[in-house]
Parts: structure tokens; sequence; C-alpha cells
């Protein structure tokens, strides 16, 4: 599983902007057919996108498409485009019902065994931004098929009719429900955009207070917003440090045929133990020894 501690979007119709973002050290770039593209672009963006996954260097970074929702009347055409190229995922909006997830798992399986490539090597993330979405997520986040759960506060307010705020406690609710979907499937989970790209202040603290939530990283609208959010994302070295005193302290506890231990004057039992295993994970993905 990609570490995506920053996912950064950019319109699929815009091959100079895709090649940007692939000199970027950024986690996942994904090449949007949806809201980041006019109605009359669809199709620059399908054939464009399919250009790029074929000649573009991504280097280390996760190469995803977005195709517009399942309903819209373009997701079939979308998908037909890009799947033969082999994307790393394919991300789906505005997804509401399981049913939706194995459409589409369906037709990315045919390509894989088309193609004969490996069962699975396509992922597929889900935008969960909708009302019905957030009710049904618990079901929607069995599928197989997902690496993450991503979550759109913009669209999730404004099917409220919520004012957003610079704390957005109006999307405290939607958020946990998406984060505990993701931790009970083993999934990653992906904080919103913060669309004011110029106060990398607010962005800071939005990402992480994210991160303290339980989310392993957010969408990105601009280059800028890169360092911000990775930093939040990645553990410090004081962190990694104390958390290996824990997992160390409890191996040596679990040889001496104990449970909870002493650290610092503090118990430590499993609950913090597992924390802990989390932070070191956290740390791996993010390349950190």
């Amino acid at each position: 599983m990609h570490s995506r501690r920053a996912l950064l979007y950019v319109p699929g119709d815009d091959r100079h902007k895709i090649e940007k973002a692939a000199a970027l050290t950024v986690d996942c770039i994904c090449m949007d057919m949806e809201d980041g593209v006019a109605a009359t672009r669809k199709p620059q963006a399908r054939t464009a996108i399919a250009k790029a996954l074929d000649e573009v260097d991504f280097g280390q970074s996760e190469r995803l498409a977005r195709i517009n929702g399942v309903g819209s009347g373009m997701e079939k055409d979308d998908l037909s485009s890009v799947l033969p190229h082999h994307p790393d995922g394919i991300v789906i909006p505005k997804i509401e019902e399981l049913k939706q997830v194995q459409w589409a798992s369906e037709l990315i399986e045919a390509a894989e065994l088309r193609n004969g490539w490996p069962l699975n090597s396509i992922r597929i993330l889900l935008d969960v931004e909708t009302p019905k979405g957030i009710l049904n997520v618990k079901d929607i986040a069995s599928h197989p098929r997902l690496d993450a759960l991503i979550f759109g506060g913009e669209d999730f307010a404004a099917a409220l009719g919520a004012t957003r705020t610079p704390d957005a406690v109006e999307l405290l609710y939607a958020r946990q429900t998406v984060l505990t979907a993701a931790a009970a499937y083993g999934l990653q989970a992906i904080d919103m955009v913060a669309i004011d790209f110029r106060d990398l202040e607010a962005l800071r603290r939005e990402a992480a207070f994210g991160a303290g939530l339980g989310f392993t990283g957010k969408q990105i609208i601009h280059p800028a917003q890169i360092e911000p959010v990775q930093s939040a994302f990645t553990p410090t070295v004081e962190a990694i440090a104390e958390a290996r005193r824990v997992v160390d302290g409890f191996e040596a506890s679990q040889h001496e045929g104990k449970g909870a231990f002493a650290l610092d004057g503090k118990m430590i039992d499993m609950p913090l133990v597992k924390n802990a295993q989390k932070v070191l994970e956290r740390a791996r993905a993010a390349g950190m020894p």
C-alpha cells in the first residue's frame, strides 16, 4: 500500500500541470476527470490521462485517475479510457452504495485479466462526501479492492447546508465516521482539502488536527501545500524514538511473561502499544528508518 500523506489533484485535461506535478516529490498524483474538468473537456481529459500514464515519468509518485461519479453517464467511458494504461488506482467520487464499488471493481478485474496483470494490482480509493455516503460507509468500506477512504468536506457541507468554519466543527461527525470505517477495514483515511491554498498556517493547523484524529493523509490542490501536509502526517524523530521504546519494552515484557509494564513512571498496556506500532508503521511508510 502506498504512503498517501499528500494526495495532489491535477486537472486531467492539462498535460503541462500533469508533467509539473510529476516532477514534484508528492506521494500521489490524482489526474482528475470530475470536478477539476469542465463538462465540455471530459473527452480531452480522458485522452490526456491515457497518454500521460504511458509517457510521463512519475518517479515514486502513485498514479491515480479520478472518474466521474457512478450514475453520471460518463463513468464507463472514463474507466474504458484509462484502464488499458494501468493506473495504480482509480478514485471514485460521491460514492453512496457498495454496489457502485462492485460495478467498478468488475470492470477493473476484467481489464487485469485481459492484460495479464496481477489481480488487485489496480486499487480503488473512494470519495465519501454525501450524507448517504456517510450513512452507508460501514458497508462501502468492506470491499476487498479498497485501499483508502477520502473525506470530501466541501461537498458534504454543501449537502447539509452547513456553514464552514475555520475549526470545521460542523464536519467532525462525518470525519470521524469515515475514520472509524477505515480503521475497521484496515484502510487509509485521507482528510479534506484546505481550499485556501495561500494560508499555509491555517493548513498546518488543520493538517495537524486531522493527523491527531487518526487520518493518514490529506488531499491538496496546490504544490505549496505539499510540505506542510507531508510534515503533519510524518511522525517526528522524537515520536518515533518514544514509540520504539514502548514497543521494545512491550517485547521484553512479553519475553518475561508479563503483561502491562512500567515506562518512565507510566503503566503501558496494549492500547498504548498498538498506538506506538501505528507510529512506526507511518514512519516506515514515509521512508524513515
